[in-house]
């Protein structure tokens, strides 16, 4: 399951080229169908970090542009029902998790945070087209878990350019 620039272009918020895709969980399917999110490993399984070298070498991109740096999330929660706004999409034999649009609106929010206003955060954030309800519970996510952050000025600053 994935979050960042790449969740965003699969779920048609963005149009723009990305540097890396951002592993927030691996799904497990359950007997009944169901997918359960789990905490990645790290490293990734070898077989996984075989192919996106393959992939690197072929696209002469990072090493890393598959990783698994937003599962740190784990440590402090994650947003309030995320895994039931969870979409899965199929490539061949993948199947690819997109977290919600919430979801990445909480996401963009913390990382728009500590980022200037034409920050592509910011932008991502932007293009997501947030209510004052969304932002608000997006902040009070996360409030309960970074301290320092000027949460009110940057939903100023997305209402305003919302508007």
């Amino acid at each position: 399951m994935i979050v960042g620039g790449a969740a965003l272009n699969l779920a048609r918020f963005i149009e723009r080229s990305t540097r890396d895709v951002d592993i927030l969980a691996t799904g497990a399917q359950q007997s009944d169908g169901s997918i359960r999110l789990e905490r990645p490993e790290e490293p990734l399984p070898q077989v996984l970090l075989k192919a996106t070298e393959l992939v690197a070498r072929d696209l002469g991109l990072e090493l890393d542009w598959l990783n698994t740096g937003p599962a740190q999330q784990w440590n402090h929660g994650l947003p309030l029902g995320l895994p039931e706004r969870v979409t899965w999409r199929r490539f061949a034999g993948l199947q690819v998790g997109v977290v919600g649009r919430l979801d990445l609106i909480h996401f963009k929010l913390y990382a728009a945070a500590d980022h200037e206003l034409k920050s592509r955060h910011m932008q991502d954030l932007l293009s997501l087209t947030p209510t004052a309800e969304e932002l608000k519970q997006a902040a009070d996510w996360i409030n309960e878990q970074a301290v320092g952050l000027d949460l009110d000025g940057v939903i100023e600053d997305v209402l305003r350019h919302s508007s």
